[in-house]
C-alpha cells in the first residue's frame, strides 16, 4: 500500500523528528497518565476475557509500541478494548484452548491488513459528526459510572470501560447501587485528595510542569500506606495488581503460542473475521472520536490504522496477547494529558513493559481509587455541560441523533449504541438530501490560484469527497472556496471547511472564504414549493 496516498508521507515513520524539546515536555508527562490509565484497565478487561491477566499488559505493550509507531494517528492508543470481552471470552471458551484462539487473533490481524490495503478505511468519513460526539459523551458517561464504585472503594472486580452489561450478570446501575452499601472511606478520602489535586493543581502556573495524575498517584500511595492499621485500610482487591515476575524464565514463560494445527477449523475462521470486523471498526470510530478532539484538528489516515492495528493483532496472536483495537478511554486521556504526537503512546507502551519487569511491587501499591479519580475527571471532559448545549444549538436534526447515541451507548455497548445513532442519522440525513441535491466544481485560472464554487445544496454525503478534494490540493497554492451560490450547508462540511482553512498555513496554502455563514438552517419544504428562487 502506498501510504502517501493515504495523506500520509513515507517518512512519518521514522521517530527523529518526534524528540523535539517542544514535544517530549508535553509527550512524557502524557504518556505516564496514559500508563496509569491502562494499566488497570489491560488488567481488567483480560479478567473479563477469561485470559491470562498478562495477556492484556502484553497487548497494552505491543499496542503501545507496534502500532503506536505504525499508525498515523498522532493522539490515538491502541490496547485491549472491553467492546470485544463478550467476544473472546465466547470465543476461548468455544474453541477449547486459549492457543485456538491466538490463531484466530493472528488471522484476524491478516485480515484488518487485507482491509487496509483494499481502502475499506474510508468508511471511518461517513460517521455523521452527531453521532460521534454522542459516543464520545457517552463514553464520558461510562466513564463516571464504571469508575464510581473504585472511587468509593468498592472493588468486587475490574469492569471494563464501555460494556453495560458485565459478565457477572450485573450492569453498570446496579454495581453502582451496590457499591453505594458497600462504601470504604479510606478510598473515598483518596478519592476526594485525588479529584482535587486534578482540579486545582493545574491552575498553579508555576508547578503545572509536575502533571497532576502523577502527583494524584503519589499522594495516593502515601495516603494508603498511612491507612495501614487503621479503619481506612485499603483491601488488596483496592490496590492494582499485576503479575510479579521473578526472573528471566519466569517471564518468558508467560507467553503462549498459537496453535496452528487448528487452521482448518472452520469456527477458527469464523471467530477470525467477527474479530477483524468488529476491531476494525471500533478502530475507525475511535480514530474519529480522536481527531475530533485534537486541538491541532490533524486528519488520520484511516486505511494506514487498519493496516497498523492488524500488525499489531498479528504480534499480539504470535506472543499470547488479546485482539486490540484503537480505544477512545486511552486516547481521550491521551488528549485531555496534552499529548502532542505519538511518542506518548509509544512511550506508554515501554512503561508497560518496564512496570512489569522492574517495579510490579511498587506499582501494586496504587490504589484504584485515584486512578478512579482520573477518569472521572476525564468522563466529565468528555460529557461537559457544554457539550449539550452546544448540540442543542445546532438543531434538532443534530442534536436527536446525538442524545440518541448516548442512551444506546450506555444502556448498551459501543457498537450497537453507534449502530442505533447511525439509523437516526441516516433518517435525518435522507430526509434533508430530499431537499438538497450537491455537486460542485473547480476553477483553477492558474496553477497558483484555485476557486472551488459549492453548489447550492451542499449535505453531509459530500464529507468525504470535499475532505479528500482539500487534503490533495497542491501545496504554495491560494484557495478561494465559494459559497455565493449556496442555500444551505451541512454542519460537517463547515467543519472540515473552517479546519482546513485555520491549518492550510501548514503545507504553505492561503485560504479565503467567500460568503460562507457560520450556520444554515434547512430550507423548509413550503419555502422549495413557493419560493424556489
Amino acid at each position: 500500500m502506498n501510504l502517501k496516498q493515504d495523506g500520509t508521507a513515507m517518512g512519518s515513520l521514522n521517530l527523529k523528528k518526534y524528540f523535539l524539546p517542544k514535544n517530549l515536555k508535553k509527550d512524557l508527562p502524557s504518556s505516564i497518565v496514559v500508563f496509569l490509565v491502562a494499566l488497570p484497565l489491560c488488567l481488567g478487561i483480560a479478567l473479563a476475557s477469561g485470559a491470562p491477566l498478562f495477556s492484556g499488559i502484553l497487548t497494552g505493550i505491543i499496542g503501545g509500541v507496534v502500532v503506536g509507531m505504525l499508525s498515523g494517528s498522532q493522539l490515538s492508543v491502541a490496547g485491549p478494548a472491553a467492546g470485544l470481552t463478550v467476544i473472546v471470552l465466547n470465543a476461548i471458551t468455544g474453541l477449547g484452548s486459549f492457543e485456538t484462539f491466538l490463531l484466530a487473533v493472528l488471522l484476524a490481524g491478516v485480515i484488518q491488513i487485507t482491509l487496509g490495503i483494499i481502502k475499506a478505511g474510508t468508511i471511518g468519513n461517513y460517521f455523521p459528526s452527531a453521532v460521534i460526539e454522542g459516543m464520545l459523551a457517552a463514553i464520558g458517561i461510562i466513564l463516571i459510572m464504571k469508575q464510581f464504585p473504585h472511587a468509593v472503594g468498592y472493588d468486587a472486580d475490574f469492569e471494563g470501560d464501555e460494556a453495560f452489561k458485565q459478565v457477572d450478570e450485573h450492569n453498570t446501575f446496579s454495581g453502582i447501587t451496590r457499591s453505594l452499601s458497600r462504601i470504604n472511606y479510606g478510598a473515598v478520602i483518596i478519592s476526594l485528595v485525588s479529584l482535587a489535586l486534578m482540579i486545582y493543581w493545574p491552575k498553579f502556573k508555576k508547578l503545572a510542569m509536575i502533571p497532576a495524575p502523577l502527583l494524584v498517584v503519589l499522594s495516593g500511595v502515601i495516603l494508603s500506606l498511612v491507612f495501614v492499621g487503621t479503619d481506612f485500610a485499603l483491601k488488596d482487591k483496592q490496590l492494582v495488581n499485576i503479575p510479579i515476575v521473578n526472573n528471566a524464565a519466569e517471564f518468558f514463560g508467560l507467553f503462549k503460542s498459537p496453535n496452528f494445527s487448528a487452521i482448518g477449523n472452520k469456527e477458527v475462521w469464523i471467530t477470525a473475521i467477527t474479530i477483524a470486523v468488529v476491531a476494525s471498526l471500533e478502530t475507525l470510530l475511535s480514530l474519529e472520536a480522536c481527531d475530533k478532539i485534537d486541538p491541532i484538528k490533524r486528519i488520520s489516515p484511516t486505511n494506514r490504522e487498519l493496516v497498523a492495528q492488524g500488525a499489531g493483532n498479528i504480534i499480539s496472536g504470535l506472543l499470547g496477547g488479546l485482539p486490540m483495537t484503537a480505544v477512545i478511554v486511552r486516547s481521550s486521556a491521551n488528549v485531555n494529558a496534552g499529548a502532542r504526537t505519538k511518542m506518548s503512546a509509544i512511550i506508554h507502551g515501554g512503561l508497560l513493559l518496564l512496570s512489569l519487569l522492574f517495579i510490579p511491587m511498587a506499582i501494586n501499591y496504587i490504589p484504584l481509587s485515584c486512578l478512579a479519580a482520573i477518569l472521572l475527571v476525564t468522563g466529565y471532559k468528555l460529557a461537559r455541560i457544554s457539550l449539550f448545549k452546544h448540540m442543542w444549538h445546532q438543531g434538532l436534526s443534530q442534536f436527536i441523533p446525538f442524545a440518541v447515541t448516548i442512551v444506546a451507548v450506555v444502556l448498551t455497548d459501543l457498537l450497537i449504541g453507534v449502530g442505533i445513532g447511525m439509523a437516526v442519522g441516516i433518517f435525518y440525513i435522507l430526509r434533508t438530501n430530499m431537499r438538497n441535491p450537491f455537486f460542485y466544481h473547480i476553477e483553477s485560472a492558474n496553477k497558483k490560484i484555485i476557486r472551488i464554487h459549492l453548489a447550492e445544496e451542499v449535505s453531509f454525503l459530500n464529507k468525504a469527497a470535499i475532505q479528500i478534494t482539500l487534503t490533495s490540493l497542491p501545496k504554495e497554492t491560494e484557495v478561494i472556496i465559494d459559497g455565493t451560490n449556496s442555500r444551505f450547508i451541512d454542519p460537517d462540511v463547515l467543519e472540515i471547511i473552517n479546519n482546513y482553512k485555520h491549518n492550510a498555513y501548514t503545507k504553505g496554502i492561503i485560504v479565503q472564504l467567500v460568503a460562507i455563514k457560520d450556520h444554515y438552517d434547512v430550507p423548509k419544504l413550503k419555502e422549495l414549493i413557493y419560493n424556489p428562487n
